[in-house]
């Protein structure tokens, strides 16, 4: 693995112009990594991986390399691209323990809040825990991660990375409430009546969206997000069919399969996926299959209904057949994306939303009340892991000035 590492490092060529950093959402110094690497510096190496980008390790296992810095990398003009993520996983996981172990706690005197401890939650608390803040996150569910633990299965993201995440969040002084809801006992505007200074909101997009169509509430029915909290305690049978082309749709579809479901069918209402290709191969790879031009009708307790697509000469939809086809199965899961959640809407006031359910935010990252900061799938609609990063970052740089606190130039891209 390490001599795999090594020469993929060495194919680097060091672009004066890198594209790759054009093509990684949160710019990571691509070849400025590689070559502390190269000159076996590996803590200045998995330094700037984390200073830049405090979620690197799980980047490094669930980000969509092949269409973001490697899709970029001039090697693969002609031949294979260089394989980054090898390297960014080799280093920052490395360096995450050196962190850990050498980290010291100091305070500026502020007090912050953050609401959820997604990925975005996670970087706002470590990034400003590193400049001196005192952090308290307020988790709702019994353990750190948001939809990296209840989201992402685990046979693609460890879980044991979130527990070394947790060590961090101690060594840094940050205090972590799980169990706690904001927005039932305690409400958002009361943490600012507490005493904190400022309240980052990273609550997600947990709430599934539905397709509007009879036989949701049948018992042989569920919603994606919510399988993928907990498949065990589901008994999908044999035969399952997925509505939906997402990523989180892949997810559900490589579960099923893993926990026993035979036949796994996906089923696009139009000629492609909304998935990351790695992911959509991979779901094939585990013996999952997808067919295209299916329009969902109806549910019943046999399966879903679907009218056909009707194509024009240039392939695009221009209405649905008449005919309707009943496809039989054990059970159907939704997964047509997800929303906020609106428990914070309801019990604060001046919070404001979109048409969509999510927060509204100035060029700052605050919300419409003053003190409120807010960045990631709650503002943005599900997006990445390392798009909630970027956000996140946008949020920092906003807090830090909302406090008065000096950031450096590179805060924020």
């Amino acid at each position: 693995m390490a001599l795999h590492i090594i020469d993929e490092a060495n194919r680097c060529l060091n672009c004066k112009r890198p594209l790759c950093c054009k093509g990684c959402p949160v710019h990571t110094s691509i070849p400025q990594v590689i070559q502390k690497f190269k000159q076996r510096d590996l803590v200045a190496a998995g330094q700037m991986l984390f200073d830049n980008n405090p979620m690197s390790v799980i980047c490094s296992y669930v980000c969509n390399y092949s269409q973001q810095c490697e899709g970029y990398c001039i090697r693969g003009k002609k031949g294979t691209s260089i394989h980054f993520s090898a390297i960014e996983q080799y280093v920052s996981d490395t360096y995450l323990d050196r962190f850990i172990r050498d980290v010291k706690p100091t305070y500026n005197g502020k007090v912050v809040a953050v609401v959820g401890s997604g990925p975005a939650g996670l970087t706002v608390a470590i990034q400003l825990a590193r400049v001196g803040c005192d952090v308290t996150i307020f988790e709702q569910k019994m353990d750190i991660g948001g939809v990296l633990r209840y989201g992402i299965p685990e046979f693609r993201l460890p879980h044991q990375l979130l527990a070394r995440y947790r060590k961090a969040l101690d060594a840094l002084g940050v205090h972590v409430r799980p169990n706690t809801t904001i927005g039932g006992a305690l409400k958002l505007d009361g943490l600012l009546r507490d005493g904190y200074d400022a309240v980052f909101v990273g609550t997600g997009a947990w709430r599934a969206r539905t397709l509007g169509i009879k036989g949701q509430a049948r018992g042989n029915v569920y919603f994606g997000i919510d399988y993928l909290i907990n498949p065990s305690v589901c008994n999908l049978g044999s035969d399952v069919a997925i509505i939906g082309v997402g990523n989180v749709a892949m997810d559900v579809a490589r579960t099923a399969i893993r926990n026993g479901s035979r036949h796994v069918t996906l089923y696009s209402n139009w000629g492609g996926t909304s998935a990351n290709t790695d992911e959509v191969e991979l779901a094939q790879l585990d013996g999952a299959k997808i067919i295209y031009w299916k329009s969902i009708e109806s549910i019943d307790d046999g399966g879903p209904v679907f009218r056909n697509s009707i194509l024009d000469d240039e392939g695009q939809v221009v209405g649905l057949s008449d005919e309707t086809e009943h496809v039989n199965c054990d059970s159907v899961i939704i997964c047509v994306s997800q929303v906020p959640k609106d428990k914070l809407l309801l019990t604060t006031k001046g919070l404001a939303a979109t048409d969509r359910g999510t927060l509204v935010v100035d060029e700052n990252c605050m919300c419409t009340v003053p003190g409120v900061f807010a960045a990631g799938d709650v503002v943005s609609g599900p997006k990445t892991v390392v798009h909630a990063v970027v956000g996140a970052k946008h949020a920092v740089a906003g807090m830090m000035d909302y406090l008065g606190l000096q950031r450096a130039d590179d805060e924020v891209e």
